[in-house]
């Protein structure tokens, strides 16, 4: 089986980051939709059958997301030597090079596993950041046995609420590859786009305390899983959503969930509400129903936003308010697989999730928990490109006066996918390095010419010297923008040294632009939302 041209990217990106000398363990991220299934099985085969001695223990934390990656297995590598561990699934085989386990099952059996070589880690952002949990203390056990075993984490949300990135000290991911976009999976039809309205119930959490950084669970169900809230809400659902077929909610708890499904099944939608106390048999076959088109909606509490793929779900209803761009994005992300009857999936946002974490395209991942730490968000000044706190109101570099914006939480046909924009065909475009006016830091810029004489001329800033997340962001949409641009900047020692920005831009300037670009006016100046290339 061939993989994708980003599945092998990110496969060749990881090698890259061993054979550079990589120390401790990578992640690599990819979008929800993207097939992580297919890149663990190709990564699996290329283990075991250039190096034969290898053993892979690849985990989980549920049953669905097993059978999914050992089906991926099967297909790229028939009669693969693997075996599964799982009393959800009723199978405990150890012995085979790959075992496929869960780690609720697997996470005591360390002497029985024995010497293992690579843990690959499925939706990876679940493991604890201190040294405790069932993946923390397999881990440590395994390493007094082969203290040379890597860890490879897989997820599309590289961070954790209250801890920052997964990469954050203390920390058991070292670095971040990530080898494709939204975007790019979007423009090259693998994966559907979300579209979005305007909701007139708006779940109020203004009463809500929090702990942790999240919602106090008590506290949301009780202001959100009220009588009048559920029929307005259950109301709308049915008025915007049309003959659309495969609908999903998200809840805030057990009796949020039951609620809103008996509430649909009175209007005559055929639903079914799936909970983490559902019986094994009885959820399978509401899944089951659901996927044959039987059920036409399905009502769940903290259950669906992992290890559950249905592609042709086309509306999803987030009655969930959540702090979580994490648990968003998973939410979000049951929507994005590409449909057998439209091209995209209709999302209601009752929770206002989309205003508190933004476009898909465009989370910001949260802080550490306590006072000072972690990464504050920030805006950038469009005048001199200084990081500014985002409470100023003026450039305390250049004095550039921000425009006064006044946050909305709820969607009013906003677009989720942060991809609408004016679209420009571009002639060429010019590499250079750019010398912030203000602070002297050095980046690197470049500026799209219209084909059109009366094209503006559209500016954007790759800030690849920046510490931290946004330094390491910059520089992975730099190597995928080469990429698609035709330029190998893999070979660049130092890519992210002031002295190769000359030749970095060197190179760029000699690469093929995209065919067309869409962006939107950010104050004085642009951002660029998407671009494309011929093929």
């Amino acid at each position: 089986m061939i993989l994708r041209d980003y599945q092998q990217r990110a496969i060749d990106q990881l090698y890259k980051w061993f054979d550079d000398g990589g120390k401790g363990n990578p992640c690599i991220v990819l979008p929800t939709g993207s097939g992580k299934s297919h890149v663990i099985a190709a990564l699996c085969k290329n283990a075991i059958q250039n190096w034969p001695e290898t053993r892979v223990l690849m985990l989980t934390h549920v049953k669905e997301l097993i059978e999914q990656n050992a089906e991926k297995m099967r297909l790229h590598w028939p009669g693969a030597p693997f075996g599964i561990y799982s009393a959800s699934i009723g199978k405990r085989q150890l012995g085979e090079p790959i075992t496929f386990a869960g780690i609720q099952s697997i996470w005591k059996k360390a002497d029985q596993l024995g010497h293992v070589d690579i843990i690959i880690i499925d939706e990876c952002h679940l493991v604890n950041h201190n040294f405790q949990g069932g993946y923390r203390l397999l881990i440590d056990a395994l390493k007094r046995i082969n203290p040379a075993l890597r860890v490879i984490g897989f997820t599309a949300t590289p961070y954790r609420l209250g801890h920052g990135m997964i990469t954050d000290d203390p920390a058991l991911f070292d670095a971040l590859i990530e080898p494709v976009g939204i975007e790019e999976l979007i423009h090259k039809h693998f994966l559907a786009t979300l579209r979005s309205k305007g909701t007139n119930v708006k779940l109020d959490t203004s009463k809500v305390h929090k702990k942790g950084g999240e919602f106090i669970e008590s506290e949301l169900q009780k202001a959100v899983d009220t009588a009048d809230n559920n029929e307005r809400v259950v109301k709308e659902i049915i008025s915007l959503a049309g003959d659309r077929k495969a609908w999903l909610c998200f809840c805030t708890g057990v009796d949020h969930a039951k609620h809103i499904a008996e509430l649909l099944d009175k209007q005559c939608i055929k639903s079914a509400c799936i909970t983490g106390d559902t019986p094994k048999k009885e959820r399978e076959q509401i899944l089951s129903d659901f996927k044959a088109g039987r059920l036409r909606a399905l009502t769940n509490a903290n259950v669906l936003t992992t290890g559950f793929d249905y592609p042709d779900i086309d509306l999803i209803a987030m009655l969930r308010p959540t702090m979580s761009p994490g648990l968003y994005v998973q939410m979000a992300g049951r929507g994005m697989r590409i449909k057998s009857h439209t091209d995209h999936c209709l999302v209601l946002d009752f929770a206002g999730v989309v205003g508190t974490h933004g476009p898909i395209t465009a989370v910001q991942p949260p802080k550490k928990a306590g006072i000072g730490t972690g990464d504050a968000p920030v805006k950038t000044c469009p005048e001199c490109h200084e990081l500014c706190h985002p409470s100023v109101k003026n450039c305390p570099a250049c004095g550039y006066k921000f425009a006064i914006v006044t946050k909305e939480l709820f969607l009013h046909a906003d677009d989720i996918m942060g991809l609408s924009g004016k679209e420009m065909l571009i002639n060429s475009w010019t590499w250079r390095k750019h010398i912030s006016r203000a602070s002297g830091k050095a980046m690197l810029s470049v500026t799209y010419y219209g084909q059109n004489p009366f094209d503006p001329h559209v500016t954007e800033y790759y800030t690849i010297l920046h510490d931290g997340y946004a330094g390491g962001k910059a520089i992975s949409a730099l190597l995928t923008l080469a990429k698609n641009a035709g330029v190998n900047l893999i070979d660049s020692e130092n890519v992210n040294n002031e002295s190769m920005l000359y030749e970095l831009a060197t190179k760029l300037n000699r690469g093929i632009p995209p065919s067309i670009i869409k962006y939107k006016k950010d104050g004085k100046f642009f951002r660029i939302v998407t671009r494309t290339w011929q093929t």
